[in-house]
């Protein structure tokens, strides 16, 4: 089951056939190989083994996916840390996490600075010359021995910890198994028509589901080539996907939003694109009849997945995009789809449930949460905290959530977290945070903030000291001072009022 021998067997039989690229370098199946086997050596002479967590905190680069494949070689953990958090977020991450070696590059370096003052024993590597206490992995490289063999793991061993904003105040890292990936490879291949002929554009960060599983490992599992953008930037993608002919790319809808506001997207050829990905967010009809208007040859397949499913549980198919219009399509092979009652028991076709998803690409819990795996994980099934309907036919309909997650360019922000930085301050008496719309990233935190008696706070205070604790995008974008919140006769505090209090958005505003 080990996700390293995928590279081994394309390796053997398709050696000179490119596996990943960048603007500098382009690597072959058969090189891949021996950089997974050389990366290996070098974390082992670093103690790392079986079960052991590699904490990665890396732009999109070459050595990301070497250390993704070295951990499955050695039957560690491959653990990609979210570039866009802040210091305090990454170092509850790593302790949490008990990474045995974190490794990141210079421009990165500084966030990792509250971490790296913990007492815990752990390695730090980075990409570049070796100082300041860290290791050279390049260096590392050179001096050790590769690892040619690769440990045999059981299909339910952890390959991978992805951490994620959840319903708690604090992340939870999302244990996904080495059968997880290789079954949700398996489903994408077959429902997406996915072959070693295609060529992947990974211009998401690869920290997260979208670019890593949707696109990239999905690649590799074909034999196909992935070529890497550091960041997501519209102009360099546009010019790759002419220069590169790509087929297959994965894009969070701001994204979107983004390549269809440029001037470029008229002087470049896109007719490659045959396959693009899209989730997270309702997208409007008008959105759909511009991006298919931009990639004439692409299936757009709306989606519907979790980290906790690495991605892609339902994919809306091409003949349904305009007759089953706000879909987000049919569950992918081997996976099972309901929508139930509070009890659990299936809803009639149209009426409204949770969402709760069953088979084996099903993430199995959360690290060092007991609790939070038992509320997720119910009689085989993942509980998503989703609000949906299947039609008669079966199509699924994101409604609402049932949890309080905002979903914002592409990236969850748990309500919880934000608020817990707010209550940290000493002139908040109390705070709701909720999702405002947004013509850019659908939608944004705005906090609702009741002050303490006497006590002041000026929304530009209250905005740099959650920038101090929180990453920008989960930063509440404005801060409405009311004398009380919303509650229910039990006491909770009533979002939606807070919601419906938020103005629409242009788009959305009415006649």
């Amino acid at each position: 089951m080990n996700f390293s021998e995928v590279i081994a067997h394309h390796a053997e039989r398709f050696a000179a056939r490119p596996a990943l690229s960048t603007a500098e370098q382009e690597v072959t199946y058969a090189e891949l190989r021996d950089r997974m086997h050389a990366c290996a050596g070098a974390l082992r002479e670093l103690g790392v083994g079986r079960g052991d967590v590699v904490g990665v905190l890396l732009y999109n680069r070459l050595e990301l996916l070497d250390l993704l494949c070295a951990c499955a070689h050695l039957g560690a953990i491959f653990m990609p840390l979210n570039w866009r958090l802040t210091g305090p977020e990454l170092a509850y991450i790593v302790d949490h996490a008990q990474a045995a070696v974190v490794v990141s590059e210079p421009e990165l370096e500084a966030r990792l600075a509250a971490v790296r003052e913990a007492p815990a024993q752990r390695r730090w590597v980075r990409i570049g010359a070796a100082g300041d206490g860290w290791l050279s992995l390049a260096g590392l490289i050179a001096a050790a021995a590769p690892v040619a063999d690769a440990e045999p793991v059981d299909g339910d061993d952890v390959m991978r910890l992805m951490y994620t904003s959840g319903t708690t105040a604090r992340p939870k890292g999302v244990m996904i198994t080495h059968a997880n990936l290789l079954w949700k490879c398996t489903a994408h291949v077959v429902e997406l028509e996915m072959h070693a002929g295609d060529r992947g554009l990974a211009c998401g960060p690869l920290y997260h589901v979208g670019a890593l599983d949707m696109t990239t490992t999905n690649m590799l599992y074909v034999g196909a080539s992935t070529h890497l953008l550091p960041r997501f930037d519209v102009v360099p993608v546009l010019e790759e996907i002419e220069r590169r002919k790509i087929t297959n790319l994965w894009l969070a809808p701001a994204m979107v939003n983004a390549l269809l506001a440029s001037d470029e997207l008229g002087r470049r050829d896109l007719r490659s694109v045959r396959l693009l990905l899209d989730g997270g967010e309702k997208m409007p009809l008008p959105l759909i009849e511009r991006v298919t208007a931009a990639f004439p040859n692409a299936w757009f397949g709306d989606a519907y997945g979790l980290t906790e499913t690495v991605s892609g549980d339902t994919y809306l198919d091409k003949g349904a995009l305009l007759d089953k219009l706000g879909s987000v399509g049919k569950p992918v092979m081997h996976t099972r789809i309901r929508v139930v009652d509070p009890e659990g028991r299936p809803v009639p076709a149209g009426e409204h449930g949770e969402i709760v998803v069953s088979g084996p690409k099903v993430c199995k819990g959360y690290w060092r949460d007991p609790e939070a795996t038992a509320a997720a994980l119910r009689d085989g099934w993942l509980h998503t905290g989703d609000v949906g309907m299947l039609d008669e036919d079966g199509y699924l309909f994101v409604v609402d959530r049932l949890k309080d997650m905002i979903v914002s360019g592409g990236e969850n922000i748990a309500s919880p977290e934000v608020e817990r930085v707010l209550y940290e301050h000493p002139a908040v008496l109390e705070a709701a945070v909720v999702g405002a719309p947004d013509p850019r990233w659908n939608e944004v935190p705005v906090a609702y903030v009741v002050l303490r008696e006497g006590a002041e706070a000026e929304p530009a205070a209250l905005d740099a000291f959650c920038r101090e604790r929180l990453a920008a995008y989960k930063t509440p974008k404005a801060f409405r001072f009311v004398d009380a919140l919303p509650r229910n006769p039990s006491g909770k505090v009533l979002k939606r009022v807070l919601r419906d209090r938020e103005p629409p958005t242009d788009d959305e505003r009415p006649a």
